[in-house]
């Protein structure tokens, strides 16, 4: 086995974050907000949002009373801001059905609104101590390398990456939840994309990557992400707008952050098609459920 979890728990008990939503005293409800804000998103900007949510809606029921459009202005430069409307869905099942707190089933997590395989799974693991294999991009890159000898994990397969990761975990519950922390944390801190930590690895001398000879990735080639200049950059720019209004605006005011006409009203369209703006019967714009 190239990923030995005692060791690998060892280093996690001395090297691991002090996240908030890792505390003990951390309840489901801020486990699933953490795990939704911290798709796509670095734990740097996450965590002051995060707090200022748990600070303001303590439980499920708190965030659903609230309008979509606190939940948007609050979710400030998080990024891909649909998914505060998804939570803010998800708070409302969880408060109407399930007694204001989070299920603890994998299956019941994923019927909830916007909550898909991976956060169903985090959530098992990291908010109640369950047997759950938790894949995201950092873990996929551990597993490829020290299992499979790989540079870099490739395309992803969600049958094939749990079931690898299916097979690393521990047979109890409770070191098998800490063993997915463990594992994503040194794919987040040590067996990084580039420039990898490999002589601070914990599972160093059994890593397969290492023992082939550090092999160069070979398989299809990632696309580079880019911001500047896409409709995410001018979709955030409108939003901006309407995040520091106190009430709608005029069309006028919008088409100030963007030079190019069409690509700007063609991100308008698409934050009122999701729901993320509205628009009044007298021609203004704001955001939902405040005009």
């Amino acid at each position: 086995m190239a990923v030995d979890a005692d060791v690998l728990l060892d280093w996690f008990s001395t090297h691991g974050r002090e996240l908030p939503w890792r505390e003990p005293d951390c309840s489901a409800w801020g486990v699933l907000v953490s795990e939704i804000m911290l798709q796509q998103t670095p734990v740097a900007r996450v965590q002051p949002i995060w707090h200022e949510w748990m600070a303001r809606w303590p439980v499920p029921s708190a965030l659903a009373a609230s309008t979509q459009g606190d939940v948007v202005r609050a979710w400030g430069k998080l990024g891909y801001p649909r998914r505060a409307l998804r939570l803010h869905e998800a708070a409302g099942v969880i408060a109407r059905d399930h007694g204001d707190v989070v299920p603890s089933d994998v299956d019941t997590l994923l019927a909830l609104p916007g909550i898909g395989a991976y956060t169903a799974r985090a959530v098992a693991a990291f908010a109640y101590g369950r047997r759950a294999p938790v894949v995201d991009t950092n873990v996929r890159r551990v597993v490829a390398r020290a299992v499979h000898g790989a540079g870099d994990a490739g395309p992803a397969s969600n049958t094939r990456d749990m079931n690898d990761v299916e097979a690393l975990l521990p047979a109890d519950d409770a070191p098998a939840a800490r063993f997915s922390a463990a594992i994503m944390e040194l794919g987040a801190l040590i067996c990084t994309a580039r420039s990898p930590r490999c002589a601070d690895c914990p599972v160093y001398d059994a890593c397969a990557w290492q023992l082939a000879g550090r092999p160069e990735y070979a398989g299809p080639a990632k696309p580079v992400q880019k911001f500047a200049g896409t409709d995410r950059q001018v979709r955030g720019l409108l939003l901006d707008v309407l995040r520091g209004s106190e009430g709608p605006v005029e069309k006028a005011r919008l088409d100030l952050v963007w030079h190019d006409g069409g690509q700007r009203d063609r991100c308008l369209d698409s934050l009122l098609a999701d729901g993320l703006l509205e628009q009044t019967g007298g021609g203004l714009f704001a955001l939902p459920g405040e005009h």
